[in-house]
């Protein structure tokens, strides 16, 4: 089905448009790694759509759309219009011109590239164990609206099929909706999503990790009071920008601020401390929760038994769910973990606990976290961007 050219009016009329886009990129992506030529009508479908994105009325480098009859809300839009840009220019112009325009975007573009090739080059991994935002795909301003551009399914893909047994995506976000976002072909990738928790097996079954009754049952009374807490008309905004409000198996997520910082500093810092309130509140003896905090993202957490008493359930527990769930066979590599925050570094390090035999590229700016990773393994590099990760990728 052809997009339209269509007038986004209501926020509702947005999400609508980029979840007809996912479909059109599915469509494309399977027909490029079938070695086929991407249809006219489907570039006309993206044209169409970036058209309509392009035109959304923008006021102070935001972009206005309403919630209802009388409320409107501004958006920052760079994602969603800029990857449908770069799948068009992919698509029109080729790969070889794209890896050009992708050298013109990101400055050492190439020798990060040429870096990560070195790196990898001549291994095929066991497993590849990555997050998704912000380490294999672009930020986005939304989740519901991070749909994964062609270009990066592309790169992505490719290297899964040619060169990974395992592969498996693994993220803090909840399950439900992350297939809605992704465009790879089915069946091919492990998605693995609230850290580890649950998970989509390569045969569409969705497994978890199980819950005890009583930690059930005070998430279940954190969940309730957040939903209120954001049904209240003055916290309503932290529904509709980033994460949103998100209840993930074992742990919820509330946003505070978007990477396009659209909420004053000192209203995001006075809803923090709301939750911290909310929850301890709910759990005076903070046995049941733990809060991370991203400064973007506030993670409430069920705690897990560990060796020194309670800790927050990590990606690292994640791994070791997922070992044993979908038989990874970690002790045996090589592996290429991949990240762009400290919750990532867990990963690593539950692959290193396994075998030597891993290697890392993570995406980051911050020297601490640099350090970190390239402490941990001498296999390891440092990118600044996901393109050049996913680049590195598709190009072995």
């Amino acid at each position: 089905m052809q997009i339209k050219p269509t007038e986004l009016k209501t926020l509702k009329d947005f999400y609508a448009l980029m979840a007809a886009t996912r479909q059109a990129r599915f469509n494309a992506v399977a027909t490029i790694l079938a070695g086929e030529e991407v249809s006219k009508d489907t570039i006309q479908s993206l044209n169409n759509a970036l058209g309509s994105l392009e035109d959304v009325t923008e006021v102070n480098n935001k972009r206005v759309l309403y919630l209802d009859e009388s409320r409107t809300i501004e958006l920052e839009m760079d994602y969603e219009i800029n990857e449908t840009r770069k799948d068009l220019f992919y698509l029109e112009e080729g790969e070889e011109t794209f890896l050009d325009l992708l050298a013109d975007l990101h400055p050492g573009f190439d020798d990060y590239v040429a870096a990560g090739r070195e790196l990898l080059g001549g291994l095929d991994l066991n497993c590849l164990i990555t997050d998704r935002d912000g380490t294999i795909n672009n930020y986005c301003a939304r989740y519901l609206t991070s749909i994964q551009s062609i270009y990066n399914s592309v790169f992505l893909s490719r290297f899964c099929l040619n060169k990974v047994q395992k592969p498996v995506i693994l993220t803090s976000a909840p399950l439900d909706g992350l297939i809605e976002i992704s465009v790879n072909p089915e069946g091919k990738i492990y998605y693995a999503a609230s850290k580890g928790r649950e998970c989509l097996d390569l045969e569409g079954r969705t497994r978890r990790l199980p819950i005890s009754a009583d930690k059930q049952e005070a998430i279940d009374a954190l969940n309730a009071r957040l939903h209120d807490l954001l049904a209240q008309p003055e916290n309503e905004k932290f529904s509709l920008i980033g994460s949103g409000l998100q209840f993930k198996f074992g742990q919820s997520t509330v946003a505070r601020q978007d990477i396009g910082k659209s909420i004053p500093l000192a209203e995001s810092d006075a809803f923090l401390a709301t939750l911290k309130e909310l929850t301890a509140e709910l759990d005076p003896g903070a046995k049941n929760f733990r809060i991370e905090d991203t400064g973007l993202d506030v993670e409430i957490i069920l705690t897990i038994d560990a060796d020194d008493g309670l800790k927050d359930f990590d990606k690292g527990d994640g791994v070791k769910y997922l070992n044993t769930e979908f038989g990874l066979g970690l002790f045996r590599g090589p592996h290429l973990i991949c990240g762009d925050t400290g919750s990532d570094v867990p990963i690593l390090e539950a692959a290193l606990e396994m075998t030597p035999d891993a290697y890392a590229i993570y995406v980051t700016e911050n020297d601490d976290l640099a350090k970190r990773v390239t402490g941990l393994t001498p296999n390891a590099l440092i990118v600044p961007e996901p393109d050049m990760l996913v680049t590195i990728m598709g190009l072995l």
